[in-house]
């Protein structure tokens, strides 16, 4: 949850560079610092993307200027003839650089750490334009500044940080959102809730939030972010009435979203799902095929999960299939490799293998070939394996798909991601109605 004051105040972003004006690289800078700005109700006028050119910058910055009340740039601060960003803001504000020893020495030190020479274009880097307070920056030799360049009545901040995503990030959150966050304004104070859902789409949710927020007290927006759906809800006010009502909404929220809200906060459905694992005692292992072990990559992304999870066996062949996880040649022959068949032996065979509590099982067609007119494309079998009142139980699930292969490998791992999450629950994982094909099974 986030709050400022800062009521009626807007931002622009720019960022800058010819790989991401050519597409060779996606620019996620300006979606991180929307979402920052968001959250501390601060409204994004625009967001441009520039290549290395000095009056295109030049532009950007003077039509922003006119319009924003702070303008944050990302890009154009490293050693190179490219890197245009200052140079090219000191003449729009009409001032002159000016050299750091401390950022000069600070880059020369971060060179000698590392146990390489410094190249003398780097001292680039410790020139800023007159008038500019330095933003830190603790993970790379770029530091970061503020730079007030008044228009007309007006005066308006300029902000410019890094173009590497992981010290723009720590460089926005650390110190600019903060600071962003102290402007003065009216006193009203913008409060906000974040809720990470799986399984509705965003027309879906809408449509079950609809009548759950008075536009005149609070804002509701969302934002997918695959395979996720996040629900953003604001609420401006008095500190302390804003928190009551943001209180009073997100309980109505969270009973309309139901078993479809995975978590508040900038939370991953891994996470909740180790956190849930660890709270229950219990522990998992995955036998998948079509995910080619992508859920046991994601369930160990998250630190300390070598608690809860057993480990996994990638079952990509028939052969594999049978003679590590016992699937039955029967089986195979009868029903194929993708069926709820072979995905139930194959929970069950992990579990067996590895002695744990849970055993997830995947096997489908990712595509883009493989498909039939029985089972096309996207075709994936989910099972899940565990005790109920002492006797093993198993489910599982047949399911249509869509998109691209790295889609449907990734859908798939959520889906059975969130079969985990729904049994820790003590809910019923075949409840789920996303992408569904074909009656559930269960005994």
């Amino acid at each position: 949850m986030d709050s400022t004051n800062a009521q009626g105040r807007s931002a622009a972003i720019i960022s800058t560079g010819d790989e991401l004006v050519q597409g060779r690289t996606v620019d996620t800078n300006a979606a991180y610092i929307a979402e920052r700005l968001a959250a501390i109700g601060i409204e994004v006028y625009s967001v441009m993307v520039v290549g290395d050119y000095p009056d295109r910058i030049e532009w950007a910055w003077r039509h922003t200027l006119s319009k924003a009340d702070f303008v944050i740039s990302t890009g154009g601060l490293g050693p190179t003839a490219d890197d245009l960003t200052t140079e090219t803001l000191a003449h729009v504000a009409g001032v002159g650089l000016r050299p750091d020893e401390r950022e000069a020495q600070r880059i020369s030190l971060y060179f000698k750490s590392h146990g390489r020479p410094m190249p003398q274009n780097n001292l680039k880097q410790a020139r800023f334009p007159i008038g500019a307070e330095i933003i830190p920056n603790r993970l790379g030799t770029a530091a970061g500044y503020r730079l007030v360049i008044p228009q007309d009545k007006r005066r308006p901040t300029a902000i410019v940080l890094p173009g590497v995503p992981r010290e723009m990030k720590a460089m926005l959150d650390g110190e600019v959102v903060p600071w962003l966050a102290q402007q003065t304004g009216d006193g009203t104070v913008f409060v906000s809730r974040i809720f990470q859902t799986f399984g509705m789409s965003e027309s879906a949710l809408d449509e079950a939030l609809v009548g759950v927020i008075d536009p005149n007290e609070a804002r509701l927006s969302f934002r997918a972010s695959f395979p996720q759906v996040s629900v953003r809800v604001m609420v401006a006010g008095d500190r302390t009435e804003s928190q009551r009502k943001l209180d009073d909404i997100s309980q109505v929220v969270r009973e309309r979203l139901g078993c479809a809200l995975i978590a508040e906060g900038e939370v991953t459905m891994e996470e909740v799902v180790g956190q849930l694992l660890r709270q229950k005692g219990l522990s998992l292992a995955a036998a998948e095929s079509c995910s080619g072990g992508l859920i046991g990559h994601r369930i160990t992304n998250v630190p300390g999960s070598s608690v809860y999870y057993v480990g996994g066996v990638i079952a990509y062949s028939n052969d594999v299939k049978e003679n590590v996880l016992g699937v039955s040649h029967a089986t195979l022959a009868t029903y194929g490799a993708v069926s709820e068949e072979t995905a139930r032996e194959m929970a069950m065979g992990v579990r067996t293998l590895t002695g744990a509590d849970l055993g997830v099982a995947t096997t489908g067609i990712a595509g883009p070939a493989g498909g039939t007119p029985e089972k096309p494309v996207g075709t994936v079998a989910i099972a899940l394996a565990g005790d109920d009142l002492g006797r093993t139980k198993v489910q599982s699930r047949l399911y249509q798909l869509w998109g691209t292969r790295d889609w449907v490998k990734i859908l798939t791992s959520q889906v059975a991601l969130d079969w985990v999450r729904r049994h820790a629950l003590g809910a019923d994982p075949l409840s789920s109605d996303f992408g569904l094909r074909g009656k559930p099974r269960s005994h």
